[in-house]
């Protein structure tokens, strides 16, 4: 692995982390507002991840579900538990944005595989997906991106595990083969692409195409 890319992108999380919690701190004023008038109580939630070389970390987001209801035991919560507010800070990616404090820290990247739930490991980073963890966790990504555009559809954790959990780790794994800067700067363009695609009702069905193309995946005909 380039070592020079690897310095280059250190150095460039720890500027756009801090030019993102600058630019969004109006975003974390409206997320704290809506999350206290629509569920009162904790603003944050942190979950437990495990990042590069299999170090775990607590990972922040804003809280979209209802006090007492998050579950990491499964890899899709109840869409009943969340809270209207949150669905919006969820659709609009919003909820991850405390994220930029990982990146900040150095737990997390910019741009990676997503970081492992610590009671999934086994699932996540077993076998050929260990070497996923040899990498900085990303905050978005080809796998991040899957599961954004179709993923977050998918409410029933069986239905996930077996329609989406297959791809997303195979995209977690085509990431470690292009990485580099310029395939950074794509992913996060993509992401604003896909954010805004969802948001306005138009989800960017080409780019699902793409994904599933790069691991030799049919393309979901419900997506």
């Amino acid at each position: 692995m380039n070592k020079d890319y690897l310095a280059t992108k250190r150095g460039f999380d720890i500027f756009c982390s801090l030019l993102g919690l600058i630019g969004t701190f109006p975003l974390f004023i409206v997320a704290i507002i809506g999350i206290e008038l629509s569920d009162p109580g904790p603003v944050f939630y942190m979950a437990n991840r495990i990042g590069k070389g299999n170090k775990p970390f607590k990972m922040y987001k804003f809280r979209s579900m209802r006090q007492g209801k998050a579950n990491e035991s499964v890899f899709r919560g109840d869409e009943d538990r969340i809270f209207p507010f949150g669905k919006f800070m969820r659709a609009a990616k919003i909820d991850e944005l405390p994220q930029l404090v990982n990146i900040l820290k150095g737990d997390m990247s910019i741009v990676g595989p997503r970081p492992a739930a610590v009671d999934q490991m086994q699932i996540t980073r077993g076998g050929k997906y260990k070497a996923a963890g040899k990498v900085p966790s990303g905050l978005t990504g080809p796998s991040a991106l899957y599961d954004y555009i179709y993923g977050d559809d998918i409410e029933e954790a069986e239905d996930y595990e077996k329609l989406v959990l297959p791809t997303r780790l195979e995209l977690d794994l085509y990431y470690l083969k292009k990485m580099s800067f310029g395939f950074d700067l794509k992913m996060i363009v993509w992401t604003v692409i896909a954010v805004i695609g969802v948001i306005s009702g138009h989800k960017p069905k080409w780019m699902m195409k793409k994904l599933c193309k790069a691991v030799g995946k049919e393309v979901p005909k419900d997506s």
